[in-house]
C-alpha cells in the first residue's frame, strides 16, 4: 500500500515543481508559535537524551558497578515509560496537553540531576525509574500538539523536522557529553573517566531539558479537533451505519452481522499480535545493543568520554541525514523489502561489532548499523500503520509504545547479564538473533500480501 495517494495534482506536478518547492520552504517561516516552541523543546530534548546516554552508564561504571547492574539501570527508564504512558495519556485528556508537558519539562531534569548526585544502587534504580515515568509525558503530548497546531500541508514537513532535531541535530549532544567531562577533568586534574567529571556530564544533560523547557510556559493548549480529512470519513461512516440499520431489520440479518463483526475483530487481534510480536523482538535486539554500546567501547577499548563523544556524534548526525534518503529506497522497493533486508544485514553487523579485533573495525560496524537503523525507522513506522485501518492506528501506536518499553527493558537487562556472566560479545549475538527472527516473522506474516 502506498503512503501517498495518486491525485489529479500529479498531472501538473512538473509544471509547478519550482513554485511548490518555494512554497514548501516558506511554509516553515509561517508556522504557529506553538510549533516553534515545541520544536525548540525537542532540540533540547535531543541534547538531553544523547548527553545522558553517553554519560549515565559511564557514571554508574565509575561508581564501581558491573555490567549486569548497569544493564538493569539502563532498563529502568523504559520500565518507567511503560508505567507512565497510560496515566499521563489520561491526565493529558483531563487537564490538557500543555500542563502535562510542562510537568515533564520540570520533573525530568529534576530526577536526572538527582541521579547524578546519588551513588547508592537502590537510589539510582528508583530515580532512573521515576525519570522514565515523567519523561514519557513528552512522548504522549509532543506529537499530538504538533499535529493539532499544523495544517494538513504543514504536518509531514513539521514532523520530519521534529525527528531531525531530536535524532540528527540532537546527536551533537554526544560531542558535549564527551567534552564536558574532559573539561572538568582538566580543571580538577583527574581522569575524565572518574566520577566527578562524569557527574557534571549528567547534570549538564538535565540542564538542557530545564532551560529548553522554560518557553513551554507560553504554549497554548490547542483544542483537539477533527481534521478536515476525517470529516468525510465520519460522514460516510454515519451514512453507512444508517444503511446498515435499515438493512438489518430482520433477525437473520442481525445474526449474520454479529458473526461478521466477531470474525472481523478476531482478524484484527491476529493482525495486532503479528505486528507487535515482530516489533517486540526488534526492540529487544536493538535494546540489547544500543543501550550498552557506549559502555562496550569503554570496557573493550578503554575509551575516555571525549573520543567516545566524537564517535557517536558522527554516527548520530550522519545517520540523521542518511535517514532522509528513505523515500528513495521506498520508490524502488516495497516497504517490507526495505525493512526486512536492512534487519537481516544489521544482524551480522552486530556480531562484527562484538567480535571486532580492533577499534577501527568496531567503529565501522557501528556506523553501518546506526545508518541502516535510522534509514528504516520511518519506513517501518509507515509499513506498520498501513496494515491497519484509520480507526485502529491510534491503538496500534499506543501498543507500539508498550512493546518498545518492554523490549528496551528486557534487551538491556539480558545484555548486561550476558556481558557480566558470559562475555562482552555475547550481548551482540543475542541482539543479532532477535534481528534475524524479527524479519523472518514479518515475511511469514506479510510476505504474501499484495502491497
Amino acid at each position: 500500500m502506498s503512503s501517498v495517494s495518486n491525485t489529479p495534482e500529479t498531472v501538473v506536478q512538473d509544471n509547478n515543481k519550482a513554485p511548490r518547492k518555494t512554497q514548501f520552504l516558506l511554509s516553515f517561516l509561517h508556522l504557529p508559535t506553538n510549533v516553534y516552541l515545541l520544536l525548540f523543546f525537542t532540540l533540547g530534548k535531543g541534547f538531553q537524551l544523547t548527553i545522558a546516554t553517553l554519560t549515565l552508564n559511564y557514571y554508574a561504571y565509575s561508581l564501581g558497578y558491573h555490567p549486569d547492574f548497569i544493564g538493569l539501570f539502563s532498563a529502568m527508564p523504559a520500565i518507567g515509560a511503560l508505567i507512565g504512558a497510560v496515566p499521563f495519556g489520561m491526565l493529558a485528556d483531563r487537564l490538557g496537553r500543555k500542563p502535562v508537558l510542562v510537568i515533564s519539562a520540570i520533573l525530568t531534569p529534576l530526577f536526572l540531576a538527582m541521579i547524578g548526585l546519588v551513588t547508592a544502587a537502590p537510589l539510582l534504580l528508583a530515580l532512573a525509574l521515576l525519570q522514565g515515568v515523567v519523561s514519557t509525558a513528552y512522548w504522549v503530548t509532543n506529537l499530538p500538539l504538533l499535529v493539532e497546531s499544523t495544517t494538513e500541508n504543514q504536518r509531514v514537513g513539521v514532523l520530519a523536522l521534529n525527528s531531525f532535531l531530536l535524532l540528527g541535530v540532537g546527536a551533537l549532544g554526544n560531542l558535549l557529553g564527551g567534552a564536558i567531562p574532559e573539561f572538568v577533568a582538566g580543571i580538577m586534574h583527574v581522569t575524565a573517566a572518574s566520577t566527578e567529571p562524569l557527574r557534571w556530564g549528567v547534570l549538564t544533560a538535565a540542564s538542557f531539558t530545564f532551560v529548553f523547557g522554560l518557553p513551554l510556559w507560553f504554549l497554548r493548549d490547542t483544542k483537539r479537533r477533527k481534521t478536515e480529512e476525517e470529516k468525510p470519513a465520519l460522514l460516510a461512516e454515519g451514512q453507512a451505519t444508517e444503511k446498515a440499520i435499515e438493512a438489518t431489520s430482520g433477525a437473520a440479518a442481525s445474526a449474520a452481522t454479529q458473526l461478521a463483526s466477531k470474525d472481523s475483530r478476531f482478524k484484527i487481534v491476529i493482525l495486532f499480535v503479528q505486528l507487535l510480536l515482530a516489533d517486540l523482538l526488534f526492540t529487544m535486539g536493538e535494546g540489547a545493543v544500543v543501550a550498552l554500546i557506549q559502555l562496550y567501547f569503554v570496557l573493550r577499548f578503554h575509551l575516555l568520554p571525549g573520543p567516545l563523544g566524537v564517535i557517536f556524534t558522527v554516527s548520530g548526525v550522519i545517520g540523521g541525514v542518511f535517514a532522509l534518503t528513505a523515500p528513495l529506497f521506498v520508490k524502488r522497493w516495497s516497504k517490507l523489502r526495505v525493512v526486512t533486508t536492512v534487519q537481516y544485514v544489521t544482524a551480522p553487523l552486530m556480531v562484527l561489532i562484538g567480535f571486532a579485533p580492533n577499534m577501527q573495525l568496531a567503529i565501522a560496524g557501528e556506523y553501518a548499523r546506526s545508518f541502516l537503523r535510522m534509514l528504516i525507522d520511518p519506513v517501518y513506522a509507515a509499513f506498520a500503520m498501513e496494515q491497519v485501518s484509520d480507526r485502529h492506528r491510534g491503538m496500534l501506536s499506543g501498543l507500539y509504545s508498550v512493546t518498545w518499553s518492554i523490549g528496551f527493558s528486557i534487551g538491556p537487562s539480558a545484555a548486561g547479564w550476558l556481558q557480566d556472566h558470559v562475555s562482552l560479545s555475547a550481548s551482540f549475538v543475542f541482539g543479532a538473533a532477535c534481528l534475524v527472527i524479527c524479519p523472518s516473522l514479518l515475511l511469514v506474516f506479510f510476505g504474501r500480501r499484495k502491497a
